[in-house]
């Protein structure tokens, strides 16, 4: 069935200018709040949905801007026979390239054809739907889809109201299930006062098929209605118009009465039976009402895991889980640029995919900080915690989230960073300066808007600790190391470190005694605490308890190029994206 090739918006609330190429399968819109994603949704059921008026005010055009209209055009591919017939709609179909995304009266013969539905809204408010072409708009030509293709082209919208779809009411997704039809007045008057229970055994027989996909449907994604569900007359009706026939369980009780996530469950799985006939369908905020389990299994009814998808879904989200669950190639990053709006695919290469399975949460953020490896995140982390009892605000709190590169070669961090910079994320690196990185890609990074944060010449974090922290702080590091690796180890490391020339209990010593510590010991401290072998702090967690009980304490205390070094990191994670 047909699907959506290219969207045009201009003028719709916060979108000024708009042009967007979907995927037929899964386009998952994800961003900053307030970006459009919801607007999107909105247009595509506005111009497309099966309705004959809409209201819309002065608020629905951007920046108020009444003057210039409101025009949404969806150009619609994969056409069925009806919708090619060229006595019914010849002049307004057009061609499309999938390659350019041009839309054309004269299409090459690899050309796609298509349909282009246009919505308009001028000053007077009032909505005007038509299909255009330029050929037809030359000659003053004007005609709208034929309104029984246009409730077959109209898009299933899941919301709050999903249980909308639970009855046969004009426009949900029962009545594309079947072309089985009932009489209902007739039911009625036979049925006089058992009204009722008569009905609802000759819709059983009406509405069979429907029934039993509804019910195999329920069945396969864990949705409690018994071995069989009836079609009755719905007592919560008052009259006999669209949606007084609705679903019931075995027992006779409503559908409607299922929890949000079981209603918004089901709909989805009934929109892939009825996909034959509608393939569009428009979810905001998947995750609404939905354990994480159902969440992945609402996205398999959506056929996200399918080479060949059923269905054409538009989805908006804000749940880690989601994206973990897609491809990147079905992610869809929204980015405002002022004077138009951009669609950028996430991709699917092994850093952003690795990255999206591992730090989905980030790509959720506004700014993102990458860290060359468990040390540098546990360090922000602990450091974030201790400012916060402090009383500043923690650095989630301005939409700023840590990735961990996990260590590797020195330029793994700018390929992980680089991905999120191509998407318009505000990005930053930190990393250590013992194994420095090829100079063309950290050029190019910071060429392209990102910001580096660097430990001193030469040195990883655990050197810019040890030798900038006070005595005090040096101590209690080590104490802690102590701690978590045992005496015995700990002794080892620095012996080693030293080539055997120094020794735990020597040091031990000079700061029970000198209340001090050496550069040299603090040289040997910091390669004792990197050791390849049970690092002291190559730990999120351990560094996270050090930097929050220890280092941010001291911070006060240590040399001023370390602390300027942290406030730079701090100044840079806690400003608002723009």
């Amino acid at each position: 069935m047909a699907r959506i090739r290219k969207i045009e918006i201009s003028n719709f609330r916060g979108i000024q200018r708009l042009e967007w190429l979907p995927s037929r399968g899964v386009n998952c819109l994800i961003g900053p709040g307030d970006t459009g994603k919801s607007t999107i949704l909105d247009a595509i059921d506005l111009c497309l949905g099966a309705r004959r008026n809409a209201q819309f005010s002065d608020a629905d055009f951007h920046k108020l801007n009444v003057d210039k209209p409101i025009q949404i055009s969806l150009t619609v591919g994969e056409l069925d026979d009806a919708l090619k017939n060229f006595e019914t709609y010849g002049e307004f179909l057009r061609g499309f390239d999938a390659e350019t995304g041009v839309v054309e009266d004269e299409p090459e013969k690899d050309s796609e054809i298509a349909l282009t539905v246009m919505l308009t809204v001028g000053i007077d408010l009032e909505p005007v739907w038509a299909l255009y072409s330029d050929r037809a708009a030359a000659q003053g030509k004007f005609r709208n889809l034929v309104w029984g293709d246009r409730v077959r082209l109209a898009p299933t919208r899941i919301g709050a109201t999903a249980d909308y779809h639970l009855a046969w009411r004009r426009g949900s997704v029962l009545n594309r299930l079947s072309d089985e039809t009932v009489d209902v007045a007739k039911a009625l008057v036979g049925a006089a006062r058992d009204a009722r229970k008569a009905f609802g055994d000759q819709a059983d027989a009406q509405l069979s098929a429907a029934l039993e996909i509804v019910a195999k449907t329920a069945t396969d994604l864990g949705i409690p209605v018994g071995e069989t569900v009836k079609a009755m007359l719905d007592a919560h009706s008052i009259s006999f118009a669209g949606g007084m026939i609705s679903l019931h369980d075995e027992s006779g009780v409503p559908l409607r009465g299922l929890g949000l996530g079981s209603t918004r469950l089901l709909i989805a799985g009934l929109q892939r039976s009825a996909s034959a006939t509608s393939s569009v369908i428009l979810v905001d905020e998947v995750e609404h009402g939905l354990e994480p389990h159902r969440i992945i299994r609402f996205l398999g009814s959506l056929g996200a895991k399918e080479n060949q998808p059923p269905l054409q879904a538009f989805l908006t989200s804000h749940s880690p889980v989601v994206l973990r669950e897609l491809d990147g190639d079905q992610l869809v990053v929204l980015r405002d640029r002022g004077d138009h709006h951009e669609t950028l695919v996430v991709g699917t290469d092994d850093d952003t995919q690795g990255t999206i399975r591992l730090f989905p949460d980030a790509f959720l953020a506004p700014s993102v900080l990458v860290g060359e490896g468990a040390t540098e995140v546990g360090f922000v982390r602990g450091i974030d915690l201790y400012r916060v009892e402090q009383g500043f605000a923690s650095i989630a709190s301005f939409g700023t989230a840590l990735v961990n590169v996990g260590g590797g070669h020195p330029d793994k961090a700018y390929e992980r960073a680089t991905a999120f910079q191509r998407l318009g994320y505000r990005i930053a690196v930190l990393r250590d300066d013992d194994v420095k990185p090829n100079a063309g890609p950290e050029q190019a990074f910071l060429h392209a808007g990102g910001e580096v944060f660097a430990c001193l010449e030469g040195g990883a974090l655990e050197d810019d600790l040890f030798r900038s922290l006070s005595h005090e702080g040096v101590a209690a590091l080590l104490a802690r190391a102590v701690d978590l690796h045992g005496e015995e180890l700990v002794a080892a490391h620095i012996e080693s470190a030293s080539n055997g020339r120094v020794k735990l209990d020597r040091i031990l010593a000079e700061i029970d005694f000198a209340q001090e510590v050496s550069e040299e010991n603090r040289k040997i401290l910091a390669a004792a605490a990197r050791s390849k072998k049970a690092s002291w702090f190559k730990n999120v967690g351990d560094m996270e308890d050090a930097a929050r009980e220890i280092i941010g304490p001291d911070l006060e205390h240590a040399d001023k190029g370390f602390r300027d070094f942290v406030e730079d990191i701090f100044r840079w994670a806690s400003k608002k994206s723009g």
